[in-house]
């Protein structure tokens, strides 16, 4: 049985080691910005070695401005689009959004309702097919930050009727799922849809940020043609209803 890893050590010993962390095997960016957005109870100070390496490999990283990934959710979704007028205040190019675990749901409904300004969403051990398929610990997390929403703002984390229906729409941007099978936080399966490319990985679910692997894919995908006109004009859900070829199958 392996222990827990919750700073995923082994995840990041290997990154360290693969030549991909020193930029090598992978294109190299062309300027194009990437937000990056932490995951539940997290930060932008968890995604520090993922923003360095983007930006080693060519890329403008920018941060969420999330100290802490735990108010309701149409709350988060308020900041991240305040941070995206931000950053197109000073490049007008279409931002790229990089989310871990809840990060990667907050940036598929963004992506929903700011389509014209997003590239494409790449969701690191999201649970984009049901948000509430995680284990009990987790569970247990979020009904904690769920009374102190209620009590501290008057928030409830669990009326959220439009987040979830835009969660649920068909990806309005290009859209790609990392997930790992060994997924400790989320049950993986619910990082599947027949509507988004799924990749599957090793490791651990805090381990996505720092793993050599997902780095990889990451690369890839980031170096992708912009978006034409044409796909940008086509109706929400036509563009994406292909799978990847290493999609995995519930």
């Amino acid at each position: 049985m392996r222990l827990p890893d919750p700073l995923a050590l082994r995840e990041l010993t290997a990154l360290l080691r693969d030549p991909v962390f020193r930029g090598r095997g992978v294109p190299h960016g062309d300027g194009r910005p990437v937000l990056l957005v932490p995951g539940f109870l997290s930060g932008d100070w968890a995604l520090t070695v993922l923003r360095t390496w983007l930006q080693r490999i060519g890329y403008h990283a920018y941060v969420s401005g999330i100290y802490f990934n735990v108010r309701a959710s149409e709350h988060m979704v308020a900041g991240l689009r305040h941070r995206l007028a931000e950053i197109q205040a000073t490049d007008p190019a279409r931002v790229t959004l990089v989310g871990h675990s809840r990060g990667g749901l907050l940036a598929k409904v963004l992506a929903q309702r700011r389509p014209d300004a997003i590239e494409q969403v790449i969701a690191l051990g999201s649970p984009l097919a049901d948000q509430s398929d995680i284990t009990p610990l987790t569970q247990a997390a979020v009904g904690v930050v769920r009374t102190a929403n209620e009590i501290g703002f008057g928030l409830r984390m669990r009326q959220e009727g439009r987040f979830a229906y835009d969660l649920r729409q068909p990806p309005a941007v290009p859209t790609t799922s990392i997930y790992t099978r060994e997924d400790d936080v989320v049950n993986f399966r619910s990082c599947i849809r027949a509507d988004i490319p799924s990749i599957a990985v090793w490791g651990s679910h805090n381990g996505l940020v720092s793993n050599p692997e997902v780095y990889r894919l990451l690369g890839r995908l980031l170096s992708r043609p912009p978006r034409s006109p044409r796909e940008l004009d086509a109706p929400r859900g036509v563009r994406r209803n292909g799978r990847d070829r290493r999609t995995a199958s519930h």
